[in-house]
């Protein structure tokens, strides 16, 4: 009974707010326009499309909340002016009773409040759809804060979820804009991120991870967690105390240098998705802090790791190296690297394509370097993509809106940024380290134990190599020809063949001896067989 309340209170404020203009008429069934005739006959369009939909989204209330700020971050999907008045939303609620989170938190860690804190503030620190934070003391002293998950939520979820995936359905059977825009996709992904920030050891990892890739760095922290006392109910970590970073006033009183902060974001940025290739996703300005005990060189403070983002090696690459392309301009690079990694069809025309991508980028680059956005450019080119059938990844969308966040906050912090002369050597120098002889080297060693795992297997593949290389010589006998004779195209084959046999054996640790222990021996004719097999 509740699920079908549940339900009638949707589509009343679905109505209400005239949502039903997000679907274009000519692209829907007919059964579907029947159903609208009741959102038109009682519902009000008063204010833009965006102002509605967000309106419609608070008043449903937490989860269709998030979902909107999850929408925010797919501009692939939604216009500019909707995400802009989606940033909106505020994921601030009333707090639960102090009682209840102190009940959640002993049942967690399965003792009372006062035998794991000395100290304990009854009022919270923040409220949000998913958790309620408190401050605290430990017993030996340290400031904390103790975060635990909303009572009943998870059963909230699931209801609304349910509601949502059916409404998915619905408009991706019933609208042709839905094979385009997989809304059963787009709330399934939603599924999976809000049930993860269920669990709070997941946020707590995510934390301790980006902790450890900046150990050796001054320029992010994040705070501790104390795992003795966190579960995936409970998560206690280190207090921090820093100024917000929305708060210019105070940052200017204290004589921040501005430049300074804003390029580091930037590098922290790019440090984050290329070289760890683990990054927070969730950069909005209310998980940002900083240290402005030097002023002159800030530290950045982050929080909230509950979403974090990360490509594959491929996406890595092909997205440095479109960058470069695209501030160097030569579009029909962009455009083959769209093609070869996939992320278009293979059989897309080359020459359209680059025509369409030089319409886009070339009048952004008539302004001032200092001007250009780098993630509006990011957002138009894979605008352009999509009318070329792009299938845009998530890590990607996740990567387009923290860019979108990033930029944002170091111009506004900085408005003389330019984004094109961080990025550039940066890039630069990653690619040269990452694809250097070195660097191929390194990888090719670190794949080495997959491949001695394979060891036993390659007899039988290469004596079955070789014989389908006699029989194709054989057959080729047969036929006349002006290539080269036979055997000297089946010899590069063998000596391939027998070179990866010797950089393989040579790397056990007997073999080893035997080279004075220098592995590169191995990683050398394993890298001399292939090319040798790839030049028969």
């Amino acid at each position: 009974m509740s699920h079908l309340r549940r339900a009638l209170k949707i589509l009343s404020v679905v109505g209400r707010h005239r949502l039903d203009e997000f679907v274009q008429e000519k692209k829907i069934s007919s059964k579907l326009k029947l159903t609208l005739i009741f959102f038109r006959v009682f519902g009000q369009n008063k204010g833009s499309k965006g102002e509605r939909l967000r309106l419609a989204l608070e008043e449903l209330g937490p989860i269709f909340i998030k979902f909107g700020q999850l929408l925010s971050t797919r501009p692939d999907l939604i216009p500019p002016d909707i995400c802009r008045e989606l940033n909106k939303l505020q994921d601030n609620v009333p707090p639960f009773s102090t009682e209840t989170f102190k009940a959640l938190v002993e049942n967690a860690l399965l003792g009372k409040i006062a035998d794991k804190f000395s100290d304990f503030e009854e009022k919270p620190l923040a409220s949000a759809s998913i958790a309620q934070v408190h401050a605290a003391t430990t017993l030996n002293g340290r400031d904390v804060v103790i975060k635990a998950v909303r009572p009943g939520i998870e059963k909230i979820i699931q209801q609304d979820i349910r509601l949502m995936l059916l409404l998915a359905k619905f408009i991706q059977k019933h609208s042709k804009d839905g094979e385009r825009l997989h809304p059963v996709k787009v709330v399934s992904d939603y599924r999976n991120v809000i049930l993860n920030e269920l669990n709070l050891q997941s946020e707590g990892a995510n934390a301790s991870l980006l902790k450890h890739n900046f150990e050796s760095s001054s320029i992010l922290h994040v705070p501790d967690i104390l795992w003795s006392l966190s579960n995936k109910d409970v998560l206690v970590m280190e207090r921090i105390y820093a100024t917000p970073i929305t708060d210019i006033q105070t940052l200017t009183n204290k004589g921040i240098n501005f430049k300074t902060l804003a390029e580091r974001g930037i590098e922290i940025f790019f440090t984050q998705v290329f070289e760890h290739n683990f990054f927070h996703a969730d950069m909005h300005p209310g998980n940002i802090f900083v240290d402005t005990t030097n002023p002159q060189s800030p530290t950045y403070l982050a929080i909230d790791c509950a979403i974090m983002g990360s490509l594959t090696t491929e996406d890595q690459f092909y997205m440095a190296r479109n960058l470069l392309a695209i501030f160097k301009r030569d579009y029909r690079l962009v455009a083959e690297l769209h093609i070869r990694s996939g992320w278009v069809r293979h059989d897309t025309s080359v020459t359209e394509f680059t025509n369409a991508i030089r319409s886009v980028c070339e009048p952004v680059f008539q302004r001032p370097l200092q001007e250009i956005s780098m993630a509006y450019m990011m957002v138009q080119l894979f605008d352009t993509a999509r009318r070329f059938n792009m299938e845009v990844q998530p890590g990607l969308i996740l990567l387009q809106k923290t860019l979108l966040n990033v930029e944002g906050l170091g111009r506004q912090l900085y408005p003389k940024l330019d984004l094109w002369i961080s990025a550039q050597p940066f890039l630069e120098k990653w690619l040269r380290q990452k694809y250097s002889p070195k660097g191929i080297f390194k990888q090719l060693k670190n794949h080495l134990p997959d491949w001695l795992e394979q060891l036993p297997k390659m007899p039988p593949l290469i004596y079955s190599a070789l014989e389908n290389g006699n029989l194709k010589n054989k057959t080729n006998l047969v036929e006349p020809s002006t290539s080269q004779p036979p055997t000297s195209r089946i010899w590069p084959s063998r000596l391939g063949l027998i070179f990866i046999i010797v950089g393989i054996t040579t790397a056990y640790p007997k073999w080893q001896l035997i080279f004075n222990n220098i592995p590169s021996f191995s990683v050398a004719m394993f890298a001399l067989g292939t090319l040798l097999l790839a030049l028969r």
